[in-house]
């Protein structure tokens, strides 16, 4: 069931770059003579049934149609019901829960910092990687894209915009970027920002010669569908609800800007040698209502329809048989062995992957995979359970839950649960799940701790969607409305000596006093949503002050408590910490001293 990919050659870096760009020409199944470029598409909440290629009559993909024509199509490709821990198992190869991503807030979404990426593969292999768009696998050092193996990073929220690290008032249009680590402001809409940005890389490359990998997960379809003219959800006729216009008009705009990418590499002269994927993070969402190309499901649900997703793949100098499909059952953690095995990339150590390569499958669209059972989970509670929220999945059969079996072959819609009639065959199924849990739960829900006082992250930025807690304030709205979550962070002390904590209710940009609310004085009405303008924040408007009469911080067995004044912005603590492991934690207390939340918003520094 699992396959184990091993290759002992030790990368020297500067030493031998040579002698592995020889390996990759030897080994890819290329007529060119260099290395293929890379480029992996993934959009966010777009389901399979929404793009007009698979058969939705409501919206228009034209360039999504065309590479679905010109490519390898995977019909029974699947990912996890939810988004980080999709991208923790395209990254790794490796199931997400065994590379420790098992939510997509509460510190699940941290991808353990052991694993190897695609991102590390490719960078040792000689090529150029870059990231433009949605992380969400930590952020914070260690976690961060450019500590993950990517030489060029630009987002914003890793779980999204409008997420707490993302700049508070973004809205997807005139926004500021997280570019390497640093803020940036960037004009236009993000999804133009992110593709300007992927083009701009891939023209160094090709300046320098040098091959590339670009990851390019948009945040987009996701919502709040935000759009900077409220006029393009004006295209779709009376059938389609105004969210749905709004969902449908994000993804027209990537479609043009796959468009857009596609012209600049023929441009360029790199499109025949450029394998280029597209691809989904989950299942549907608002466009389900309308077309699910007959599944049963959405987002977050183990149901078909919450994790079978549109997988693409092109290769021109590779020879692949476009225009075919491939109809077995393959997965997210697919992905990184194959493309290990396409470009024959090496890795500094050894690596076991959970997934395989389907390579001979792009050349053999109709040679048959050996028959195995994949698994997909939603399970995003602080202890796992087998078979809570989880589906085994075998090319024919979809066995949900441990209670309910579905027949793909002659229930697609998954109407009907045999269970009762196929005893034989649940039994082999728990057997092979016995054999996943044992994979996947070692070091079962391990906590992120991030690494402060190091060079390369001279300041820590802590915000609450790290809490481990059951339901946390992960958005900036949330924080506005004054939550009354109170949690900890772990962080570990690269080196001895006085740290600067600045504690606060509000981050810094949002220039606003403890004890009140933001003013959003210079706030430009540019994005849109279906109930209208964006005036304040992009999850919501409602903001409450708090009677804050001081600020209590807590590291270790250390505490302090300090006086909260009407203009004070910010409370800051210089306190000594020892090297090592340690926890901390901001209260915002009233004139009580009561606890009236967490201190939402933390910057550390050493002094």
């Amino acid at each position: 069931m699992f396959v184990k990919f091993k290759n002992n050659f030790k990368v020297f870096k500067d030493v031998l770059l040579g002698g592995i760009m020889c390996c990759i020409l030897l080994s890819c199944s290329a007529k060119n003579t260099q290395p293929p470029n890379v480029i992996l598409i993934l959009t966010d909440d777009q389901g399979y049934g929404d793009l007009s290629c698979h058969g939705n009559q409501y919206i228009n993909t034209p360039n999504m149609d065309k590479l679905h024509e010109e490519s390898v199509r995977f019909t029974d490709f699947h990912v996890d019901p939810t988004c980080a821990p999709t991208r923790a198992a395209i990254m790794t190869g490796k199931y997400a829960h065994h590379a420790g991503v098992w939510h997509t807030i509460a510190g699940g979404n941290h991808l353990r910092t052991s694993e190897v990426t695609m991102a590390d593969v490719f960078k040792a292999s000689g090529y150029e990687t870059g990231i433009f768009g949605k992380w969400h696998l930590g952020s914070n050092y260690p976690y961060r894209p450019m500590d993950r193996g990517f030489n060029e990073w630009l987002g914003q929220g890793d779980g999204g915009t409008g997420t707490t690290d993302d700049w508070f008032d973004n809205d997807r249009v005139n926004d500021y970027y997280w570019h390497n680590g640093e803020r940036k402001k960037i004009e236009g809409y993000a999804p133009d920002v992110f593709y300007n940005a992927a083009i701009d890389f891939i023209k160094e490359n090709k300046k320098a010669q040098k091959p590339f990998f670009v990851y390019l997960p948009t945040y987009l379809p996701h919502h709040p569908h935000t759009i900077p003219d409220p006029t393009w959800a004006s295209n779709y006729n009376a059938k389609v609800p105004k969210s749905v216009a709004h969902f449908f008009a994000g993804i027209n705009r990537i479609d043009a800007n796959i468009g857009r990418l596609r012209k600049t590499l023929e441009a360029l002269e790199l499109a025949d040698n450029t394998i280029l994927i597209f691809m989904s993070d989950n299942g549907g969402t608002q466009g389900v209502r309308l077309f699910n190309a007959g599944m049963r499901g959405r987002k977050a649900q183990v149901y078909e329809g919450g994790h079978r997703v549109p997988f693409f793949i092109h290769w021109k100098d590779g020879a692949l048989k476009h225009g075919k499909d491939v109809k077995d059952l393959s997965a997210h953690i697919d992905i990184l062995p194959t493309l290990i095995d396409l470009c024959g990339l090496n890795t500094e150590q050894d690596v076991n992957f959970d997934g395989r390569s389907f390579k001979e499958q792009l050349y053999e669209p109709h040679k048959k995979l050996e028959e195995r059972t994949l698994f997909v989970e939603n399970q995003r509670t602080f202890k796992s359970e087998p078979w809570v929220k989880m589906a085994a999945m075998t090319n024919r059969w979809r066995l949900i839950d441990n209670k309910e079996l579905y027949d793909m072959e002659n229930d697609f819609a998954q109407t009907s649960n045999v269970i009762e009639e196929h005893p034989e065959l649940i039994e082999k199924l728990r057997n092979e799940q016995k054999k996943y849990w044992e994979l996947v739960t070692p070091n079962d829900r391990e906590r992120p701790s991030f690494i402060v006082g190091n060079d390369l992250d001279i300041e820590t930025f802590l915000t609450p969607s790290d809490w481990y807690l059951p339901k946390v304030p992960w958005n900036h709205a949330q924080v506005a409305k004054g939550d009354a979550s109170a949690g900890e962070w772990h962080i570990n002390v690269q080196s001895g000596g006085f740290y600067r904590f600045e504690v606060s209710r509000w981050p810094r940009e949002a220039d606003a006093p403890i004890k009140g609310i933001p003013s959003f004085k210079g706030k430009v009405v540019d994005a849109w949503v279906p109930k209208g303008g964006i005036e304040k924040l992009v999850y919501g408007d409602e903001m409450s002050a708090l009677p804050v009469s001081a600020i209590k911080i807590e590291v270790g067995a250390y505490s302090e408590v300090k006086t909260v004044k009407e203009t004070d912005k910010t409370i800051v603590f210089n306190i000594k910490l020892e090297k090592g492991a340690t926890s901390v934690k901001g209260l915002l207390l009233d004139a009580d001293q009561s606890i009236i939340s967490g201190a939402y918003y933390m910057y550390i520094t050493k002094l």
